[in-house]
């Protein structure tokens, strides 16, 4: 297990090494496994970048974003032109249905609403906003209908991890309630957290999920 400096060391290392991020006004502190990311970045996907960056680094138990968006120049365009933007794209999007998400944008910061059938429709819409030009900020209020839930969730985390080539771990609980899957236990990295929920959201009939998974 790594040392806090050394975690601190690898983490700045990766965010120099990756091409897709400016590094120059971040600051990493690490405590007790703990990275903490402060400073500011020219735009949202790039802060994205950073978070997916500091997860990729083993040993860590936990990212904090405290990153604010610094456009390098004001927008050329206004929020009238970002929203009929965004609102085209998820029109165009494969799996997003037509005229169910509503947007709304303010000073760049874009909120989604609206009801779909499926949670991996809701967490496409926000990783296809989350990737465009002058959004600064993203908050995604777009529920899902309740269905019946598959009852081999947990079967499924098992091999979406196997085949990621991570451990199955046996220590991830899965209770769901209601359409809401909450995932309980400990995992052995971020990646395996974050295979956990995308696969626990990619389920048929979740229309939630509460993730309170450790890292060990």
């Amino acid at each position: 297990m790594k040392s806090d400096e050394a975690l601190k060391h690898d983490i700045e290392q990766e965010l120099l090494w990756d091409s897709a991020i400016d590094a120059r006004n971040i600051n990493v502190t690490v405590h007790g496994r703990v990275v903490t990311l402060e400073g500011s970045v020219s735009s949202y996907p790039q802060k994205l970048a950073v978070q997916k960056a500091a997860q990729r680094v083993a040993d860590s138990r936990a990212v904090v974003l405290e990153l604010v968006v610094r456009p390098p120049s004001p927008s050329k365009h206004t929020d009238e032109e970002l929203a009929a933007a965004v609102m085209s794209t998820l029109k165009w999007q494969e799996g997003v249905p037509e005229n169910a998400i509503q947007v709304v944008v303010d000073h760049g910061c874009v909120t989604l609403s609206g009801e779909v059938n499926h949670g991996y429709q809701r967490q496409t819409a926000e990783t296809v906003v989350s990737r465009m030009r002058d959004v600064v900020g993203l908050s995604n209020q777009i529920t899902v209908r309740g269905a019946e839930v598959a009852t081999d969730i947990r079967t499924q985390i098992g091999h979406a991890l196997a085949r990621r080539a991570q451990r199955e771990s046996a220590r991830v609980n899965v209770n769901v309630h209601d359409g809401v899957v909450r995932l309980t236990g400990t995992v052995d990295s971020l990646a395996e957290k974050r295979a956990a929920c995308g696969v626990a959201w990619a389920a048929k009939g979740v229309r939630w999920v509460v993730d309170e998974l450790s890292v060990a």
